[in-house]
C-alpha cells in the first residue's frame, strides 16, 4: 500500500516552505521516521521523516519547489513491493510509471497555483496591511499577488513595496535578466531566512520609531561570584555559570519595574505582557535565530543556562523547532563574542526594546578617587519610542547595570 510523504505543519504565521534537498532518491529503501527531504521556512529548516518503512516510488516536489502544509512530497511503496511485481507478470511491471508521471497532476490542486497563474492579479490584503495601504494610498492592482496564505496581500508585502525606489517598476524588466557574475565574482541565490532577516529588519525600521540609549557596566563583581562559584555550580546542576543568566535575571527585574518595556503596539492598543518571554539570539549556519526563553521570570540561574546551552546546540545541529521561536516579550543579543565593542541592535518585531551586550574589555576607570584598570562592558538598549519613554528607557539600562555590578540584588530581588 503506498503512503504519502505530506509536508508537516510548519508552525505559527509559517504558510509555506521551499524545499531545499532530498537526502533519498526515488527507487530508495526508507526505514520508519529516517530524514527523506529537507524543507527551508522563513525561520528554520525542518527535516521530513519517512512515515513508514519502505521503497520511495516517486518524488512530487523537485528541490527548489514552492511548498505548504498537507502538499504531497513524494510516495513510499511496500518494501520489496517493486521487486517482486517485475518478475510476476508484465502488466505489473509498467504500473509504477504512469503513478510517477501522474502525480504532478494530481496534487497541482492542492498547491495554492493562484498567485503563480495570476501574478499581478489584487488579492484581499490582511486587516492590518488593508490600513496601511489606505494610509499611503496603495491599491491592490499596484502590489499584485501577496505572500500571505491564498495569495492575500500582508503588511510586510506592503512594507517591501514602499520601500522600493519610484523607478522599481521602470527597472522591473531588468529583474528578470540579471547581470552576469563579472570576473571574480559569485552569484548565490539568497535563503529563504536570509531573506525573511533582511525583510523584518527593514520593517522594523519603517515601522518603529527605534532609538538607543548606551551605558557600560563593570563586571567586575559578576566575574568573581562566576570564578568563586563556577566548580560548585557545574558540579550541582551539571552546566556551567555563564554570564548570559546574570543578564537574564536583570533584565526580568528591570522588566517587572518597567512594563512598557516588555509590551507591545497592536493597532491602537498597548498590549502589556504580565510574562516575560526571553528571546536569546544565536548565531546559526544558515543565519540568526531567537529561541525564546518562555517564562524565564520563573527560571533560576540552572535552568536559564542548561535551556540556552541546549538551545545552542539544536541551533548548530539544525533541529530547533518553530514553536521554539515565536511568542518572545524581549530580545538580548550578545555581540560580544564576535568581539563586537559597541553596536546599535535593531528590534525584533513586534517587541519594543532589544538589549546589546558586547565585548569585556579592561579600561582604566575612576574608582573612589583612584584611577583602576575595570573589566568593563557597554551596554546598549534599542527601544520603540512610540511606547517607551526615554526616561524609562535609561532607567530600565541603569536598572540592569545596578544589578550587574551588584548581583546580590539579584538573589535577594531588590
Amino acid at each position: 500500500m503506498a503512503t504519502d510523504i505530506l509536508v508537516p505543519t510548519l508552525g505559527e504565521s509559517v504558510s509555506s516552505a521551499t524545499v531545499a534537498r532530498w537526502l533519498k532518491k526515488a527507487g530508495e529503501q526508507v526505514a520508519v521516521d529516517e530524514p527523506l527531504v529537507e524543507l527551508e521556512t522563513d525561520k528554520v529548516t525542518v527535516e521530513v521523516p519517512s512515515p513508514t518503512a519502505g521503497v520511495i516510488e516517486s518524488i512530487a516536489a523537485d528541490e527548489g519547489a514552492e511548498v505548504v502544509p498537507g502538499a504531497v512530497l513524494g510516495v513510499i511503496g511496500a518494501a520489496g513491493a517493486g521487486a517482486a511485481a517485475k518478475p510476476a507478470a508484465a502488466k505489473p511491471a509498467p504500473a509504477p510509471a504512469p503513478a510517477v508521471a501522474a502525480q504532478p497532476k494530481v496534487e497541482e490542486p492542492r498547491v495554492p497555483a493562484g498567485p503563480v497563474a495570476v501574478p499581478g492579479a489584487p488579492h484581499a490584503p490582511l486587516p492590518a496591511a488593508a490600513k496601511m495601504m489606505a494610509e499611503n494610498k496603495v491599491s491592490a492592482e499596484q502590489l499584485g499577488a501577496g505572500t500571505a496564505k491564498d495569495g492575500r496581500i500582508s503588511k510586510g508585502d506592503v512594507l517591501d513595496f514602499l520601500s522600493r525606489p519610484a523607478a522599481a517598476p521602470a527597472a522591473a524588466p531588468a529583474a528578470k535578466a540579471p547581470r552576469p557574475a563579472d570576473a571574480g565574482e559569485e552569484r548565490v541565490k539568497m535563503t529563504r531566512l536570509r531573506i525573511t532577516i533582511a525583510r523584518r529588519l527593514k520593517e522594523a525600521q519603517n515601522t518603529a520609531a527605534m532609538l538607543t540609549t548606551f551605558n557600560e557596566v563593570d563586571m567586575g563583581a559578576a566575574m568573581a561570584l562566576r570564578s568563586e562559584y563556577r566548580d560548585a555550580f557545574e558540579k550541582k546542576h551539571g552546566v556551567k555559570l555563564g554570564f548570559m543568566s546574570f543578564f537574564v535575571k536583570a533584565c526580568v527585574a528591570a522588566l517587572k519595574e518597567f512594563p512598557a518595556v516588555n509590551a507591545e503596539i497592536d493597532g491602537d492598543e498597548v498590549v502589556y505582557k504580565h510574562f516575560v518571554h526571553m528571546g536569546i539570539a544565536v548565531g546559526g549556519p544558515n543565519g540568526l535565530v531567537v529561541p525564546v526563553l518562555r517564562n524565564a521570570d520563573d527560571m533560576g540561574f540552572a535552568t536559564i543556562e542548561k535551556t540556552i546551552g541546549a538551545f545552542g546546540k539544536r541551533v548548530r545541529d539544525g533541529q530547533l523547532k518553530l514553536e521554539e521561536m515565536t511568542g518572545g516579550s524581549f530580545t538580548i543579543t550578545n555581540g560580544g563574542i564576535y568581539g563586537s565593542l559597541m553596536s546599535t541592535p535593531i528590534l525584533n518585531p513586534p517587541q519594543s526594546g532589544i538589549l546589546g551586550m558586547h565585548k569585556i574589555q579592561e579600561r582604566p576607570m575612576v574608582v573612589g578617587g583612584k584611577i583602576e584598570i575595570r573589566p568593563m562592558m557597554y551596554l546598549a538598549l534599542s527601544y520603540d519610542h512610540r511606547i517607551v519613554d526615554g526616561k524609562e528607557a535609561v532607567s530600565f539600562l541603569v536598572r540592569v547595570k545596578e544589578s550587574i555590578e551588584d548581583p546580590r540584588r539579584l538573589m535577594l530581588d531588590i
